[in-house]
């Protein structure tokens, strides 16, 4: 399956009396990976959430498309993939056993979850602690456990929100080698992130601050059109 492209337009939340987003309008291709970088606050997990049909906008619309046709929000649903910030694992059931319920969560047949849990847990690392359980896991192996469950349904579109944040820097290397082995054209990836330095590994970024969009780019777009080599600088110049 081709990856899923998607496009906000002009989407407003509020979130009890706040307001997370502003009339948000941004585009995110297909087959690449996007940087969705901001201070707390910026807005950052609400537009996830409304990405992954967690939410639903107040105002505007959220456009998926698929292969150069529109798909309905319903069937995007289907195929997209959410990791979300906050821990979401069973303490108490080991690495395999968390692939075993996403394999019968996603109804994925014998042969195909034999051959993909094998290739994630090679591509992870994690192949040695299988029965470990995820509450003994270290931070970064948590994190990989659960980009294992969610990629094991293979995702046309992957949404991460803020996967590496309290992560060793050894590990967070690690989640971006595998997040990049995945991406491509069968799968576009949209990462949160408040590590400025990961901005730089995302083929586009898109800066967010106060629930408005400030710029959306590619790493060097936005260096040049900023002069700063240092993606905090964008948000500097707007406060």
């Amino acid at each position: 399956m081709p990856a899923l492209g998607a496009e906000v337009k002009n989407i407003s939340k509020k979130m009890g009396a706040a307001t997370a987003l502003r009339g948000v309008s941004l585009q995110f291709e297909s087959g690449r990976v996007h940087g969705i970088i901001g201070p707390n606050g910026a807005g950052k997990t609400t537009l996830m959430r409304c990405l992954a049909g967690l939410l639903r906008a107040d105002e505007g619309e959220v456009v998926y498309s698929l292969d150069g046709r529109r798909l309905s929000s319903a069937r995007a649903k289907e195929i997209t993939g959410y990791f979300p910030q906050e821990p979401s694992l069973y303490p108490d059931l080991s690495c395999m056993e968390h692939l075993l319920f996403f394999r019968d969560l996603y109804n994925i047949n014998r042969s195909d979850f034999e051959t993909r849990s094998r290739e994630l847990l090679a591509a992870t690392g994690m192949a040695p602690f299988a029965a470990r359980a995820a509450g003994k896991l270290s931070g970064g192996m948590y994190k990989k456990l659960g980009l294992m469950c969610v990629l094991l349904n293979r995702p046309s579109l992957l949404l991460l929100d803020e996967p590496t944040i309290g992560v060793d820097p050894l590990s967070r290397r690690q989640l971006w080698d595998l997040i990049y082995k995945f991406a491509g054209e069968s799968m576009t990836v949209i990462i949160t992130t408040s590590y400025m330095d990961e901005a730089a590994a995302c083929a586009k970024v898109h800066a967010l601050d106060e629930g408005r969009a400030l710029a959306a780019g590619t790493p060097a777009e936005l260096r040049a059109r900023f002069h700063t080599d240092n993606f905090a600088d964008i948000f500097l110049q707007n406060g």
